[in-house]
């Protein structure tokens, strides 16, 4: 266990001074090596006079916390030495959606009732079922409904209820927007972009002739709050449900028209998603579809680095595909959120896969161990590998962490700041992140590992990006300054993600290293 100025450069004197502190877990403080003249009294002290020891996140509500966080953030994001120019971004693009769960579903005549998972929705009941099993969890998920007419139909009263809002939708889309609102970068978007997709679409984004298509695909977005009702079910944090009835993005049908305008457009940067929409199209169609996205993917690497955005799958055999020599290994860096990290554990038999779901925030040093994991097992973190996978982006709402096998990224601190800003203002709807509206979450003191060895960590307001090591893999986590009442979930994690990219710097290897 390692204490000291060595995390955070700040001596203790400064770290555990402020009353913020007074959280930092008990078997933390009587460890050893944790320093004994920053031990008890003051912690005892300030647990008398309300704050309880054994919770995680910050004691008080003091304003002053979150806003040296923010300040922080400022000081230490800055842009790589090496900056990516040109990136394209493929291949899953739709039209969103977006309305409150709770009131379509009331106006669609269902009643609440409970909850129940579905790997694919065939009814408007399962669609009820299915959303209030992820509400009352407060989670994100994605499914397929499978019934065309009674898809259009849903989608139809979607469009027409009060305040229903149209986005720019699919993960890579998403990508492409956040990308793009950056002038000096130039972006290439592939995917099945309709006629008012195109329209919606930053001027900025180049569009292959060959991804245009007379209709549009649409993902209807049900949305809840934190705290809200429906019947017996309440949402412990404000999140959403996603639907569709989507063949085009489910079949990855603009994949070949992708990989062909990379040699014209010389990306500096791939980025890929859009995986979770083959799930519920059958298992010999994406058996045989993931075999031939494994192939393109092996040339596209040879154009540039491919970062991979993953997202909601239910299929244990779907994801154990994905994880194995299939496509994992084929890429450089993947983005996920805690809800994915956690099946993939799952599918393929990793740690912590006895857990059924995340209880409240996730716990750091289970994540790290997940993620040491598939570094380990699908990456480059065996020096002997050919893998290729060097680099895991994680975000959950409270704390993102950047896992990076050594001397193949540069700037992550940096990165992993940017990522968590970007969560901070765009969940309340701003450019900068509004102090007054936001509040810390994360544990202000956890664990490297869930098992020995495991090393004692503390978060510091002042310098804000806790870096660990196991082995030859390096951990950065950042806090997230949640927003309090947050306006609109959707293409979150996608804007993390590219946030995160835009300010990572990918280290040249020698050929003989590939």
């Amino acid at each position: 266990m390692r204490w000291g100025t060595g995390l955070t450069g700040l001596p203790f004197e400064r770290v555990f001074s402020n009353p913020q502190y007074c959280d930092v877990a008990p078997d933390l403080i009587h460890s050893p090596g944790f320093p004994s003249h920053v031990s008890g009294p003051f912690c005892l002290n300030h647990v008398e006079e309300g704050c309880s020891s054994g919770t995680a996140g910050p004691c008080s509500s003091s304003p002053n916390l979150e806003e040296t966080i923010s300040r922080a953030w400022d000081a230490l994001i800055t842009a790589p030495a090496r900056q990516w120019g040109r990136i394209a971004v493929g291949v899953n693009a739709c039209i969103d959606v977006v309305v409150s769960g709770v009131s379509l579903l009331q106006a669609l005549a269902l009643d609440p009732g409970s909850g129940h998972d579905h790997d694919v929705l065939h009814s408007k009941e399962d669609l009820k079922e299915a959303f209030i099993h992820y509400m009352e969890r407060g989670a994100a998920a994605e499914r397929f409904f499978s019934d065309k007419e009674v898809f259009q139909r849903i989608a139809r009263a979607a469009a027409e209820y009060p305040g229903a809002q149209v986005y720019v939708g699919g993960n890579a889309a998403l990508i492409g927007q956040k990308l793009a609102s950056y002038p000096e970068l130039v972006v290439l978007l592939c995917g099945p972009i309709g006629p008012k997709l195109h329209e919606l679409l930053d001027e900025q984004i180049v569009v292959p002739p060959q991804s245009l298509q007379e209709t549009d695909e649409y993902h209807l977005i049900l949305e809840y709050k934190a705290g809200e009702q429906w019947g017996s079910s309440q949402a412990p944090q404000a999140n959403r449900f996603i639907f569709s009835h989507d063949v085009s993005n489910g079949e990855m049908s603009t994949l070949e028209t992708f990989v062909t305008s990379l040699e014209e457009f010389q990306p500096g940067l791939v980025v890929l998603s859009g995986l979770h929409m083959m799930e519920g199209m059958g298992h010999k169609l994406w058996e045989d579809r993931l075999k031939e996205f494994a192939v393109a993917l092996s040339d596209v690497r040879n154009e540039a680095p491919v970062h991979l955005e993953l997202a909601s799958m239910t299929d244990r055999d779907y994801m154990s595909i994905i994880t194995r020599e299939q496509v994992l290994p084929l890429v450089n860096s993947i983005g996920l959120n805690e809800q994915e990290l956690l099946f993939l554990s799952q599918a393929a038999g990793g740690p912590h896969s006895d857990l059924h779901s995340w209880n409240g925030v996730p716990d750091v040093g289970r994540v790290s161990d997940i993620l040491l994991w598939i570094l380990d097992q699908y990456g480059r973190a065996d020096l002997d590998s050919e893998a290729h996978l060097t680099r895991i982006h994680f975000h959950t709402l409270a704390y993102h962490v950047l896992a990076t096998v050594d001397g193949h990224w540069g700037n992550q601190r940096g990165a992993v700041a940017a990522g968590a800003r970007i969560a901070s203002a765009q969940a309340c709807g701003l450019r900068a992140v509004d102090v007054s509206k936001v509040e810390l979450k994360a544990p202000l003191s956890f664990y490297s590992s869930f098992s020995e060895p495991k090393e004692g960590l503390v978060l510091d307001p002042f310098n804000p990006v806790t870096v660990w090591r196991r082995g030859n893999v390096s951990f950065h986590l950042s806090p997230v300054l949640v927003c309090k009442q947050p306006l609109r979930t959707v293409g979150l994690g996608d804007a993390i993600s590219a946030e995160g990219l835009l300010y990572s710097e990918i280290v040249p290897q020698l050929q003989s290293d590939e």
